[in-house]
């Protein structure tokens, strides 16, 4: 059997007595990095103590904005919208070298970390909603490709085994105006480098439904998809899909859809737990355990084989109450690999 790498998608909730504004003005004003890269750094390192074998750094940015307060800067650009690349850093990269270190020293061998860039569409209609500007979508692919370039050139105590792109519109929104090939030309154009550098390039859908064009994407070589809060999703991908054009799965094996799985406990106990937060931990002692996280991975296993590349959570953790309980979250990800490897 391949080994199945567990990895995260990013997002993670702040330390208690860090607000979002504090963290959108550091980054706004990089007046006060010592403390941001604390934040970050400390994040990162909870992911890496849970058993995350190829962790993001911790995603405290607005996912949109990150990527065009760059390509909306005048003095970042060659052309309209052309980002230079030296512009096209991902900030939060700077701040991991140090626990990169840290690991290289404590194990002797070098982090893996996986990236996470926001895919063209997604920053197309964020910006230009449903207008057809075909020659922009395209300049906007190039500029992903620059940031994913530009961040595997630049690290040094870590290397970037995973590039993931983000797209959660695509099969999603209706106001992408784009035809298939176009987004087949755009998702290869962003991801050029990191298949180039020899990373796993993986996108990350909310919907399955369009993963086909995912599939025909040269560059693109796993497919990620949130099985573990719809497991139907597991439904539409067509094995033989994946075999035909050497694609492999990122399968969700724990439920990241925190509102939901809080109005369980409401339910259970007729109150509201985000008030009465002692029946929060519930969700990762009761809910969302090993045991439970090892038989999504059975299931998928026995559909989908050495097909499946990488686990983790669905998605971010964000909005999840706290750090404690999403690093318990990802503590009982890790341990209910190890029993399903051990069951084998």
């Amino acid at each position: 059997m391949e080994e199945i790498i567990f990895d995260d998608i990013g997002s993670y909730p702040l330390p208690d007595g860090v607000s979002k504004e504090w963290v959108q003005n550091a980054f706004k004003t990089r007046e006060e990095d010592e403390k941001l890269f604390t934040v970050i750094n400390d994040a990162f390192q909870q992911k890496i103590d849970a058993g995350v074998q190829v962790p993001t750094y911790p995603q405290y940015q607005d996912m949109n904005e990150q990527f065009l307060k760059v390509i909306r800067d005048e003095s970042c650009c060659d052309g309209p919208f052309e980002v230079k690349l030296e512009c096209a850093r991902i900030e939060e990269l700077d701040a991991i070298e140090s626990v990169a270190k840290v690991y290289k020293e404590k194990f002797g061998e070098t982090l893996q970390v996986r990236i996470c860039v926001t895919g063209p569409a997604e920053l197309y209609l964020k910006e230009f909603g449903g207008r057809n500007y075909a020659d922009i979508y395209s300049i906007f692919a190039k500029n992903v490709n620059k940031f994913v370039r530009n961040s595997m050139k630049s690290a040094k105590n870590f290397k970037i085994a995973t590039v993931s792109i983000d797209e959660p519109s695509i099969g999603l929104n209706p106001e992408l105006a784009f035809d298939n090939d176009q987004i087949i030309s755009a998702l290869t154009d962003c991801s050029k480098a990191a298949s180039k550098w020899g990373a796993d390039v993986e996108i990350h859908l909310h919907s399955a439904l369009y993963y086909n064009l995912a599939c025909e994407t040269p560059t693109i070589n796993v497919i990620g998809m949130e099985s573990a809060g719809t497991p139907s999703y597991m439904d539409l991908i067509d094995k033989k899909v994946l075999e035909d054009t050497d694609s492999f799965l990122r399968v969700g094996i724990a439920r990241t859809d925190i509102y939901t799985l809080a109005g369980a406990l409401n339910e259970k106990y007729n109150t509201n737990v985000w008030k009465e937060q002692e029946y929060l931990p519930e969700i990762v002692t009761e809910l969302e355990t090993p045991q439970v996280i090892t038989k999504r991975l059975r299931i998928a296993y026995r559909r989908f084989g050495n097909l499946i590349k990488y686990v983790g959570p669905d998605c971010g953790l964000g909005s999840w109450p706290n750090q404690k309980i999403s690093f318990m979250l990802l503590s009982n990800v890790a341990q209910g690999i190890k029993d399903f490897r051990e069951c084998l």
